[in-house]
């Protein structure tokens, strides 16, 4: 770990001098590109000559120990200290293992999110609505942007699939855990003898593909226009601006007809497409890696349940790291944030077990 560190921290100088330079920072494409390198590795740098001012009182405080002699006094403020510093020590080694696990390329991305109602008919298809209004209320919090690709609305305030996209500041890192089959218990407003059901809804969290990571052949595509129909089968337009995308190859299908222009349902139909293109490649690397220990909280199984939201009692449990938490109510009004970073500790936690060898 000291060699890589080292390594790092002679790049972050290599870096410094560079940026100093005043033909680099007349050309701002290479001053930028060199800031955001020195960016990445600041804080890490910033944590190692910590780390290495601290062995080095860990070193000279042992030499005061030793020298200590028959001083009992000196002997045992020395050793006092020398507990201190080792406390220090583990502190920012565990810190510096996190800080040089792999990132995940996705982490800076924003998101395609996809909430579709599973089993439960009309009840599911308004707990994909709550689902919807929940991860919406928690962008509006972190001041993330929504933009509604695709819906299939019901008719009583519910959504059979409900496709939106969120850009904001590393959205990917924050909702990848998302993805799965989340389960709710509650009595729905059609049930007139009080049981409680059970219903489900499968929420994926894709990363948004820009056109640099996913290239489609226009020859591979099948685009088919008509006319938009809302619930219940009323006509929303009298124009035929809704599109359905098929991607020959994959059979991947996506239709979108929010909006009125079929041009603005088109662009919306390929960056759907491309997501999903680009997890479909992701995942397929994913399993010729074949990694010898899957990490207990994935990210990609959306057929794993996941999580349950019982309304009787204000529960929500995740299964994955047996999490249970009595604010159901707080919860579904965006207060995400508890749940959230559990999932991500528990991530890293995993991540810096499969680095010990």
């Amino acid at each position: 770990m000291l060699d890589k560190l080292q390594e790092i921290a002679n790049k972050h100088h290599e870096l410094e001098s560079l940026m100093s330079d005043p033909a680099v920072i007349s050309n701002q494409e290479s001053f930028q590109k060199y800031a955001k390198a020195y960016a990445e590795i600041n804080n890490l740098v910033i944590l190692y000559r910590q780390y290495k001012k601290v062995l080095q009182e860990l070193e000279d405080t042992q030499k005061m120990e030793d020298e200590a002699g028959s001083d009992p006094e000196m002997a045992e403020l020395a050793k006092l200290e020398l507990a201190s510093l080792k406390k220090q020590r583990e502190h920012l080694e565990n810190s510096l293992r996190l800080l040089l696990l792999p990132k995940d390329p996705n982490d800076t991305k924003n998101i395609i999110l996809e909430i579709r109602a599973g089993t439960g008919g009309d009840e599911a298809a308004l707990f994909a609505g709550d689902l919807f209004r929940m991860y919406c209320r928690y962008a509006e919090q972190l001041g993330w942007r929504i933009e509604l690709m695709s819906s299939s609305p019901t008719g009583i305030g519910g959504f059979k699939e409900v496709i939106f996209l969120i850009e904001g500041d590393q959205v990917y890192s924050r909702m990848k855990f998302e993805s799965g089959t989340h389960r709710v218990q509650r009595i729905p407003v059609t049930e007139a003898s009080g049981r409680i059901h059970t219903s489900a809804v499968t929420v994926a969290v894709l990363p948004e593909a820009e056109e640099v990571d996913i290239q489609i052949d226009p020859h591979e595509l099948r685009i088919d226009v008509y006319r938009s129909s809302g619930p219940g089968g009323q006509s929303v337009n009298t124009t035929d601006s809704a599109v359905r995308v098929t991607h020959i190859p994959s059979g991947l299908v996506v239709t979108c007809q929010d909006e009125k222009s079929q041009h603005k349902n088109k662009a919306k139909a390929l960056k759907v497409l491309r997501s999903r293109l680009l997890e479909q490649k992701q995942m397929e690397q994913e399993q010729e890696r074949a990694q010898n220990r899957k990490l207990q909280v994935g990210s990609g199984d959306r057929s794993e349940r996941i999580r349950t939201y019982n309304f009787p009692q204000n529960r929500i449990t995740d299964h994955r790291i047996g999490l249970t938490l009595y604010k159901l109510t707080l919860i579904l009004e965006g207060d995400l944030d508890e749940l959230i970073d559990a999932l991500i500790t528990e991530h890293q936690a995993e991540a810096l077990k499969s680095t010990v060898t």
